[in-house]
């Protein structure tokens, strides 16, 4: 889940070990129909998926507000191939409109409060082309993942660009939908220690429905899980792909 705190370009370098594909990933590669798209990637970071999206053809622009994350994007292979704009959701200001937007790795929990909910999916839903679709997770908070986010659960050891790092996860506090945790950096050549503290907010499902409704995306399939199945009261996560009611472009 990219965030302001990886512009050091340390962390930035280790994101992509952290936060390898997964299930998500195919999930979100197996959105675009066969015709080619209009891809926005909102909160892309390293850019990993952007890329991937590019090397199957479609235009894409990666958009991230760290600019640390974004020099790891331009860099990997692929990344000529995408425009990488450095911005936050509700800043956004361009002139194309997306056949999909996409906003990944539980970015969308780090817009805390109910006016940057808005602002950013208003935003979004502006840069949408008509019968486009935007599509985001946020983690179920009735799972309470966040419990397993502990020093003797998630201890691990990650070695990219040569850097190598002992990182854990800790709790901070719980406060209603509000989670702050840190992020433990111990780096292997120089014994210092960085500590990124973040918080997320863990919405309801019917809360997440009512912002999308408030921006014009009513049209709304939930699903529960990155194999498709529907949303449900256990699942661990709250998939949106919103539409609005205009009809799709034909070209």
């Amino acid at each position: 889940m990219p965030s302001v705190s990886y512009a050091d370009p340390r962390l930035a370098a280790l994101y992509d070990a952290l936060n390898p594909p997964d299930a998500s990933t195919a999930f979100y590669l197996g959105l675009p129909g066969p015709p080619l798209a209009r891809i926005l990637d909102m909160g892309c970071g390293t850019g990993q998926l952007a890329c991937e999206f590019a090397a199957k053809g479609h235009d894409v622009t990666g958009a991230d507000p760290a600019a640390a994350m974004l020099d790891v994007a331009r860099a990997r292979p692929g990344g000529d191939r995408v425009r990488w704009i450095q911005a936050d959701a509700a800043g956004l200001a361009l002139d194309t409109r997306f056949d999909l937007i996409i906003m990944t790795g539980h970015v969308f929990q780090l817009l805390l409060g109910d006016r940057d909910v808005r602002a950013a999916l208003q935003s979004l839903a502006r840069h949408l082309a008509p019968g486009g679709q935007l599509v985001f997770e946020t983690r179920n908070p009735a799972v309470r993942e966040w419990q397993d986010w502990n020093p003797r659960d998630t201890r691990q050891r990650v070695e990219a660009h040569g850097l190598v790092a002992e990182v854990h996860y800790d709790i901070s506090a719980v406060a209603g939908e509000l989670v702050t945790y840190e992020i433990w950096f111990r780096f292997a050549d120089t014994g210092d220690t960085v500590v990124v503290p973040d918080t997320l907010r863990f919405m309801e499902q019917a809360e997440v429905a009512a912002f999308l409704a408030e921006a014009g995306l009513a049209r709304v399939t939930w699903h529960g899980d990155w194999d498709g199945s529907p949303y449900g009261p256990a699942s661990p996560e709250i998939i949106a792909v919103a539409s609005g009611d205009r009809p799709a472009r034909r070209d």
